[in-house]
């Protein structure tokens, strides 16, 4: 078989079981996007950008931050972010999943056990492979199940730090990790707690601070707050320690090779984290909205809803998720089918997700489409 036919066939496998991805433009009203608090399009956020360019803040950062890549406004973002978390510090990477990556690769040592929730990113997981820690997996939001995974770990002779990596906010079922456990967890254990805030970060806690807030400044957490969310812009923001920044910066391959990233960007988040601050309508707009979807959407079957903004539609069967998406798409609604490995197989589903960019007319419209494309009549 040739280099290019066995390229073919692992395509043609795909397109076989139904799970065969391609590109498409955005079209209709945004039920699919992370742009959670309409960010992403805000009048502040371009004029902080246009007034950037203005003063001459280089598109570009043309180098790595350990040579002539760091930046001003890399380094206000920074102090900004981590007085606005109420971390130590905090550094900035160019996208969430280097931000997962670069941590699990760097700060875990051999000899130390990763604790992965099965429902993690694949960032995570894959930056768990590349690492030198062992890694297990621990039942979806059981906190029984990671101490337990701990002491199996620990009788088997294990000697070295535990890390328990989760998701405070769940991309795909929407739903919220024990975080208070979990915290109570890693201090029996001396353990560190690595949080991925993508799905909270600007949308819970505090003036969007995140589920974390509450934990923020303890030496045995690291956050990760990526900005291409709820922020409406791009990166990601880990806040920890002093002294694992600079282990990170030292050490970190990821960020010591690569090419910093925008300053422009870092002005955007920074931006961001004002608009937060000082304009919590955003926020509460949100909230609101969910609070509406909870009560358009009842008990209906098929409705997963956990009470944030990622409202799951399990349909189980690959195809006939893609046909319900294509009808939606057809009636005016972006919503897209996801299939596995992105989740588990036999759970196929429509991910809607709630964002400032609609309201409660659209809400309902919205179902009713849904109603109507999966047979039980309008409502």
């Amino acid at each position: 078989m040739s280099l290019a036919a066995s390229y073919a066939a692992d395509l043609d496998a795909l397109k076989d079981d139904d799970r065969l991805r391609s590109l498409k433009a955005r079209a209709g009203i945004d039920f699919s996007s992370n742009d959670y608090l309409g960010l992403a399009n805000n009048s502040r956020m371009r004029k902080a950008i246009a007034a950037a360019v203005e003063a001459g803040t280089p598109i570009g950062a043309g180098g790595s931050r350990l040579l002539r890549g760091n930046c001003a406004e890399h380094e206000s973002l920074e102090a900004e972010a981590a007085k606005f978390f109420g971390a130590e510090a905090a550094i900035f990477f160019a996208t969430g999943y280097t931000a997962n990556f670069a941590v699990l690769t760097t700060l875990p040592q051999r000899g130390d056990l990763l604790v992965l929730d099965q429902l993690v990113h694949a960032s995570i997981h894959e930056g768990a492979r590349a690492g030198r820690a062992e890694f297990r997996f621990s039942a979806h939001n059981d906190a029984n199940a990671v101490e337990e995974v701990i002491r199996t770990w620990r009788r088997e002779g294990g000697k070295g730090r535990i890390w328990i990596v989760a998701e405070s906010l769940y991309s795909m079922d929407g739903d919220f990790a024990p975080l208070e456990a979990l915290v109570a967890i890693a201090d029996r254990h001396d353990a560190f707690l690595m949080i991925d805030e993508a799905h909270a970060t600007g949308v819970f806690g505090p003036n969007g601070r995140g589920l974390t807030a509450a934990y923020e400044g303890r030496e045995n957490l690291i956050a990760i707050h990526t900005c291409g969310k709820a922020l409406g812009a791009a990166g990601a923001l880990v806040t920890t320690t002093r002294l694992l920044r600079d282990f990170i910066v030292n050490r970190c391959r990821p960020f010591i090779f690569s090419t910093a990233p925008s300053p422009l960007m870092a002005v955007a988040v920074e931006e961001a984290l004002a608009i937060l601050r000082e304009e919590p309508v955003h926020q509460q707009r949100l909230t609101r909205l969910i609070g509406f979807a909870r009560e358009e959407i009842g008990a209906r079957q098929g409705w997963q809803f956990c009470g944030s903004q990622i409202i799951p539609y399990i349909v189980g069967d690959n195809a006939r998720t893609m046909t319900l998406a294509g009808g939606l798409q057809a009636r005016g609604f972006d919503i897209r089918g996801i299939r596995p490995p992105t989740v588990p197989v036999g759970t196929a589903r429509l991910r809607i997700s709630l964002t400032n960019n609609v309201d409660e007319s659209d809400v309902r419209a919205m179902l009713d489409a849904l109603a109507e494309v999966t047979g039980g009549g309008s409502r």
